[in-house]
């Protein structure tokens, strides 16, 4: 792993499985593509820091008629220093696919692997949250799991009036959700 500083711009595109983000990542080394999980808990906006880089690959995906090679980054971790607006020329119009086909598509080339968590049946939350249950006032979110299940899990956070913190990466339940209850 290697560390770069920057700004990563995040957009939202709202797909056939929902809304999903990507992410533009500027450094001085160059300019990647992002598509981690961990991306889907933050708002669309600029986000300046450093970032741990874990792997640098080239990448493609056909979108409306064309074929896309990007140079995409996994990022490893954050470390946020600043939050700005998107500008309007941040915004491409480009289509993109959901990162969830994408993983669709290399889990039927490859074995697919099942996470059993022990589940109680009458609390829905109990099998959505699994090790995190029953969640604190504080709340960070394992990105290593099923994009789907993440992005449940995010919706759910949200229901249950947690906050997404950026800077420090977590999730956290406003004042007045917690003295309620």
């Amino acid at each position: 792993m290697f560390k770069l500083s920057g700004v990563l711009s995040i957009r939202t595109i709202n797909g056939r499985n929902g809304p999903f983000n990507v992410g533009r990542l500027v450094t001085d080394l160059g300019e990647f593509s992002v598509k981690d999980t961990l991306l889907d808990q933050y708002e669309e906006g600029k986000y300046e820091g450093d970032f741990g880089i874990s792997r640098i690959y080239p990448s493609y995906y056909v979108a409306g008629g064309r074929l896309v090679v990007e140079v995409r980054a996994t990022l490893e971790t954050m470390a946020l220093a600043a939050i700005d607006a998107l500008a309007p020329e941040d915004v491409e119009q480009a289509v993109e696919p959901d990162p969830i086909e994408e993983a669709a598509t290399a889990q039927q080339a490859g074995p697919a692997g099942d996470e059993a968590v022990e589940a109680d049946d009458e609390n829905p939350d109990v099998r959505l949250f699994g090790e995190l249950w029953p969640l604190e006032a504080k709340v960070k979110l394992d990105p290593t799991v099923d994009r789907a299940l993440f992005r449940n899990q995010k919706e759910r956070l949200k229901g249950l009036g947690y906050r997404f913190q950026p800077l420090g990466q977590f999730w956290e339940k406003r004042a007045e959700e917690q003295e309620a209850a």
